[in-house]
């Protein structure tokens, strides 16, 4: 069976299939040797490449899924390369051989907080799409005027210069001033939309920082630039939540019990080997 180009090469893990199908419109792949074009279609036993390199088709059940949530900080670019060198998400990644990470979304450059990675670029472009309403929520510490007004119009939709966008809740949650604190929550995800509503009220945002993507949460203990590859319960929630077939495999080298229970050992050392040094290091009482 055939199957659409950027499909085949999201799977493969080469990135998204927004992605792909810039890679097509650029001219950058070629399937059997001829330049490919948006729409081909390719058969099982194609010879696909990429920027000249050829590109490894797996089948669907040959991969094991795998999604990592990184703590973003504020600096970072959400993109593989930069070419004035600035750092970008990808930097701090761990390597997994033959196969490459997908951001699932994209944060701007001033937005920290929670973004999710994986090497199933099905399960990343299903993610993305306004089609499953993936919720996200985002903290937001804003500087202007906010009246009962201003939410009210947030909530029922502001005409943006891309379509109609709102928030689905607003939650205040303090502040001091006229800068105050809200988490809003919202299911698609155009580029700066957070921002840019508020700025349809006249108000600013300066500080964002995402803290939920579908159900999953943000880990408070994840320090910024840190990632933690999730749990095969939390994978396949967040491919039931896109009509995906359930993961029956796991990558996690160390399931987190394991981890516990392995800096408790190493704590214990720790523990003896001081109490040891202190009773060698102790003076002798002179007689």
């Amino acid at each position: 069976m055939s199957e659409k180009l950027q499909k085949v090469l999201a799977r493969a893990g080469v990135g998204s299939r927004r992605e792909m199908e810039k890679y097509i419109e650029a001219n950058r792949v070629s399937v059997d040797g001829k330049v490919a074009k948006l729409g081909d279609r390719v058969e099982e036993n194609a010879i696909i490449r990429v920027d000249g390199h050829i590109v490894k088709i797996e089948q669907k059940e040959d991969r094991i899924c795998r999604v990592i949530m990184y703590h973003k900080p504020e600096g970072e670019l959400c993109t593989r390369k930069d070419p004035e060198g600035r750092r970008t998400v990808f930097d701090r990644l761990p390597r997994i051989d033959g196969d490459r990470w997908i951001a699932i979304g994209r944060l701007d450059i001033n937005t920290s907080g929670l973004l999710l990675f994986t090497n199933d670029g099905e399960l990343a472009n299903r993610l993305m799409h306004p089609k499953y309403e993936v919720e996200r929520e985002y903290s937001a510490r804003v500087f202007g005027e906010v009246t009962n007004d201003t939410l009210n119009n947030l909530t029922k939709g502001v005409e943006l210069e891309d379509g109609l966008a709102k928030f689905l809740k607003i939650k205040p949650m303090g502040g001091e001033g006229i800068n105050k604190w809200f988490n809003v929550s919202l299911t698609e995800g155009r580029n700066r939309e957070v921002r840019r509503l508020w700025q349809s009220q006249d108000v600013e945002v300066s500080r964002l920082i995402r803290i939920r993507y579908g159900k999953l949460e943000l880990d408070k203990r994840l320090p910024q630039g840190g990632w933690e590859e999730l749990k095969l319960e939390e994978v396949n929630y967040l491919r039931k939540s896109v009509q995906l077939r359930n993961e029956t495999e796991t990558k996690l080298s160390v399931m987190p019990e394991k981890r516990k229970d392995k800096r408790a050992k190493i704590n214990q050392i720790r523990k003896a080997v001081k109490k040891h040094n202190q009773r060698v290091q102790k003076p002798k009482k002179r007689t």
